[in-house]
């Protein structure tokens, strides 16, 4: 079965960084593309970035120029590097790739901002 298990989340205070990871495992054909969504309580789950295989990316406004979306094609994973990190960054982050024609997610991780 394909499994995405993430790591890095945790708590940071505003203004710090984190650096969130994804590796895909499993039978894998090809990754289209994939990326990371968050889901803050109260609100609708919204795309925080996401990568393709042509190297194209997405980001949501509220994290442009403080977000970087890469991929490691060998190791099969997924990582977000987040900086100056404010209060509504803080959520539950999901993993999300598209495995040949099939979307998959991770369990999610937490996220705390927090002084």
């Amino acid at each position: 079965q394909v499994q995405l298990v993430e790591s890095g989340g945790g708590l940071v205070q505003p203004g710090g960084s984190l650096r969130l990871s994804c590796a895909v495992s499993g039978n894998i054909f090809s990754i289209p593309h994939m990326g990371w969504y968050r889901q803050a309580p109260g609100k609708q789950r919204e795309l925080v970035a996401l990568i393709h295989s042509g190297g194209n990316q997405n980001y949501q406004d509220s994290v442009k120029g403080r977000a970087t979306i890469s991929r490691d094609n060998a190791k099969n994973t997924v990582y977000l590097q987040m900086n100056s990190l404010k209060h509504e960054d803080a959520a539950v982050y999901k993993c999300y790739a598209r495995i040949g024609i099939q979307g998959c997610w991770s369990q999610g991780t937490q996220v705390t901002v927090s002084s």
